[in-house]
Protein backbone atom coordinates (compact mmCIF):
# COMPACT_ATOMS: atom_id res chain seq x y z
CA UNK A 1 0.00 0.00 0.00
CA UNK A 2 2.68 2.47 0.97
CA UNK A 3 4.53 2.20 -2.31
CA UNK A 4 1.29 2.54 -4.26
CA UNK A 5 0.29 5.84 -2.65
CA UNK A 6 3.81 7.13 -3.22
CA UNK A 7 3.82 6.03 -6.85
CA UNK A 8 0.44 7.65 -7.50
CA UNK A 9 1.65 10.94 -6.02
CA UNK A 10 4.90 10.86 -7.97
CA UNK A 11 3.12 9.94 -11.23
CA UNK A 12 1.21 13.21 -10.87
CA UNK A 13 4.33 15.21 -9.95
CA UNK A 14 2.79 16.26 -6.64
CA UNK A 15 4.86 17.14 -3.58
CA UNK A 16 4.07 15.43 -0.30
CA UNK A 17 2.99 18.80 1.05
CA UNK A 18 0.05 18.92 -1.39
CA UNK A 19 -1.32 15.59 -0.18
CA UNK A 20 -0.65 16.52 3.43
CA UNK A 21 -2.77 19.65 2.97
CA UNK A 22 -5.54 17.59 1.36
CA UNK A 23 -5.55 15.26 4.37
CA UNK A 24 -5.10 18.06 6.95
CA UNK A 25 -1.90 16.54 8.33
CA UNK A 26 1.69 17.72 8.44
CA UNK A 27 4.11 16.88 5.65
CA UNK A 28 6.07 14.78 8.16
CA UNK A 29 2.95 12.73 8.96
CA UNK A 30 2.22 12.18 5.28
CA UNK A 31 5.84 11.14 4.74
CA UNK A 32 5.41 8.53 7.46
CA UNK A 33 2.27 7.25 5.69
CA UNK A 34 4.28 6.70 2.50
CA UNK A 35 7.21 5.07 4.27
CA UNK A 36 5.00 2.73 6.30
CA UNK A 37 6.12 4.30 9.56
CA UNK A 38 2.53 5.21 10.39
CA UNK A 39 -0.70 3.46 9.46
CA UNK A 40 -2.94 5.45 7.16
CA UNK A 41 -6.32 6.12 8.82
CA UNK A 42 -9.39 4.96 6.92
CA UNK A 43 -10.61 8.53 6.50
CA UNK A 44 -7.32 9.41 4.77
CA UNK A 45 -7.54 6.33 2.54
CA UNK A 46 -11.04 7.34 1.48
CA UNK A 47 -9.92 10.91 0.78
CA UNK A 48 -6.97 9.66 -1.29
CA UNK A 49 -9.19 7.27 -3.25
CA UNK A 50 -11.61 10.10 -4.07
CA UNK A 51 -8.74 12.45 -4.97
CA UNK A 52 -7.10 9.91 -7.29
CA UNK A 53 -10.41 8.60 -8.69
CA UNK A 54 -9.74 5.02 -7.62
CA UNK A 55 -10.85 2.59 -4.94
CA UNK A 56 -9.50 2.04 -1.44
CA UNK A 57 -8.92 -1.58 -2.47
CA UNK A 58 -6.56 -0.37 -5.18
CA UNK A 59 -4.66 1.83 -2.73
CA UNK A 60 -4.37 -1.10 -0.32
CA UNK A 61 -3.10 -3.39 -3.05
CA UNK A 62 -6.08 -5.74 -2.86
CA UNK A 63 -6.75 -5.28 -6.58
CA UNK A 64 -4.75 -4.12 -9.56
CA UNK A 65 -7.87 -2.59 -11.12
CA UNK A 66 -7.45 1.16 -10.71
CA UNK A 67 -10.97 2.06 -11.82
CA UNK A 68 -13.26 2.98 -8.93
CA UNK A 69 -16.29 0.89 -8.09
CA UNK A 70 -19.69 1.88 -9.42
CA UNK A 71 -21.99 3.51 -6.90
Amino acid sequence: MYQRIRDMREDRDLPQRALAELLHVSQATYSRYESGGLDVPSSALIALAVFYGTSVDYLLGLTDEAAPYRR
